[in-house]
């Protein structure tokens, strides 16, 4: 104690794969300065995949016995906090392990020196020639990973803020790692970086206000205020609340705060994409889940009804526009949209079961989302991607095993029974019914209705890779043995969560409980 003021206690263990995963950002930043550029590639795949591994090791063997309030109760571990970090890391090793394939959309640099020779026919000459990656995407992604592990995990309003700009930062550039090649990917960077600063604007205003109606910046305080709700300051609360959850909407990408995500998943590189759209909207749900079901769940009856209509105009929206996309990325983009919609539904459920449901849904979505981004990121015509739906006609005559991989992850997203895209739904669904009372039923009904439509969008792109004659120009290129293991990581726990989820839902339901 030193001028009245006492440290917090920190327990080391509690934060150790938070702390490793800076770490191994940090040693990759230093790598990216000094490692021979011949070998810096394959110095920071190696330690990018190391940092993810050891910190997974480190959560499961050392922080789940470590449960509880840490920093001075500015990180809380808990059963979603634990739960949701395994997540990210699983998700984040898929994404790392795609990212280190050599080509992409952006076509930024090729890795294959100028006049060397490539084994193959001209077009997987022209393929491979499409490189994308620049080494420093790893440190950027590691640093992107451990902001997303402290959001989950955030015990007040001001760590929440601060974790979701340094699991932002990284990925405005990340986003715009494309830029030598697509003014798109600049574009897209700019948007991102504009509309996020927007909607962390709203967050942080709303810190403020709730800061204002508590006298505190800490969940359980918030809520114990709610509780007593002193009338003399109700005028700061639901302004507060909202503009909290105004922040957290626009990045899972929920309607009418959406309009970034067609652009940004169509601009970024494809396997930036695909990190974004499983890890980014994983960690927004685990940082959601905590603020409306420890901080302001004493006056949901206030605000429900809003993101119910919230949820339900995403459904929409994500849906009737899918049909219109002539571009994959873009279809997944508004995949990605009525997604968001579905877990909301499941997120207003205010169960035990429903933080279950939704936990097991962003990581059953996040797992077939990467396979699916990783896919997409192998079809191409000439050196750049084959990102025009209609570009994948006859892709099952020419590589029937991609095709078969696609058909199955675009089963998944349309909720077909035997794949975990229907276990999700049903998992997300079940508790609204339960538990939501009529407004949530109402949801549900639009809910499935709204699965109907993505399924004729996904089916129709079935019917034209099978049945319909394409471009001679169109190829697959063959994947490397890290993104073959990614792709195959990911299509088995697709399967696997569909055709056996009860271990995960189980351990999802014992994680399920958060701590104030």
């Amino acid at each position: 104690m030193m001028g009245g003021y006492t440290a917090p206690s920190v327990d080391w263990w509690a934060i150790a794969p938070i702390i490793v995963v800076f770490a191994g950002g940090l040693v990759g930043t230093v790598l990216e300065a000094f490692a021979p550029r011949t070998v810096r590639h394959s110095v920071q795949v190696a330690l990018a995949i190391g940092t993810l591994v050891l910190a997974f090791a480190t959560l499961v063997l050392k922080s789940v016995d470590q449960q509880g309030a840490t920093l001075g109760g500015g990180i809380i571990i808990d059963g979603p906090a634990l739960f949701m970090q395994g997540s990210i890391l699983i998700l984040s090793l898929i994404s790392v392990l795609l990212m280190a394939e050599k080509f992409s959309s952006a076509g930024a640099d090729a890795f294959t020196p100028m006049g060397a020779a490539v084994p193959g026919s001209p077009l997987e000459r022209a393929a491979s020639r499409a490189g994308w990656g620049t080494s420093e995407v790893f440190p950027l992604a590691l640093f992107s990973i451990g902001g997303m592990m402290s959001f989950t995990s955030a015990g007040d309003l001001l760590v929440m803020f601060i974790a979701l700009e340094v699991l932002s930062l990284p990925l405005y550039l990340l986003t715009g790692l494309a830029r030598r090649r697509r003014l798109l990917s600049q574009e897209a960077a700019l948007k991102y970086f504009l509309l996020g600063s927007f909607a962390s604007a709203f967050f942080l205003f709303g810190s403020a206000l709730l800061y204002g109606y508590s006298g505190s910046i800490k969940f359980g305080q918030i809520s114990d205020a709610i509780t007593k709700a002193p009338a003399e300051v109700n005028g700061l609360l639901l302004p507060g609340v909202l503009f909290v959850l105004v922040g957290l909407l626009f990045k899972v990408g929920a309607a009418p705060f959406h309009m970034w995500t067609p652009d940004v998943y169509q601009g970024a590189p494809t396997p930036i994409t695909g990190f974004m759209a499983a890890c980014t909207k994983l960690a927004a749900f685990g940082a959601m889940l905590r603020v409306v079901y420890v901080g302001i769940d004493a006056n949901r009856w206030d605000w429900r009804l809003a993101i119910a209509a919230v949820a339900a105009l995403t459904m929409v929206i994500g849906s009737i526009l899918s049909v219109t996309q002539t571009d994959i990325k873009r279809l997944l983009a508004y995949s990605s949209i009525a997604h968001a919609g579905f877990i909301l539904v499941g997120v207003l459920a205010f169960d035990k079961t429903a933080v279950a449901g939704v936990m097991f849904y962003v990581l059953a979505y996040g797992l077939a989302t990467l396979a699916a981004f990783g896919i997409v990121a192998l079809v191409r015509r000439g050196d750049a991607e084959a990102s025009q739906i209609g570009q994948w006609a006859g892709l099952g005559k020419k590589h029937p095993v991609i095709a078969a991989i696609m058909a199955l992850l675009l089963l998944s997203f349309a909720g077909i029974p035997l794949t975990s895209g229907f276990t999700s739904k049903f998992a997300a669904f079940a508790p609204a019914i339960a538990h939501g009372g009529r407004a949530l039923i109402i949801l549900v009904i639009i809910g499935v209705l709204c699965s109907a439509i993505t399924a004729y969008v996904y089916i129709r792109i079935i019917l034209l890779m099978y049945f319909t004659d394409g471009d001679d120009e169109v190829v697959a290129r063959t994947p490397s043995i890290l993104s073959t293991v990614a792709l195959a990581a990911a299509v088995i726990a697709t399967i696997g969560l569909g055709v056996v989820p009860g271990p995960v839902l189980d351990l999802a339901n014992t994680a399920s409980q958060f701590l104030r």
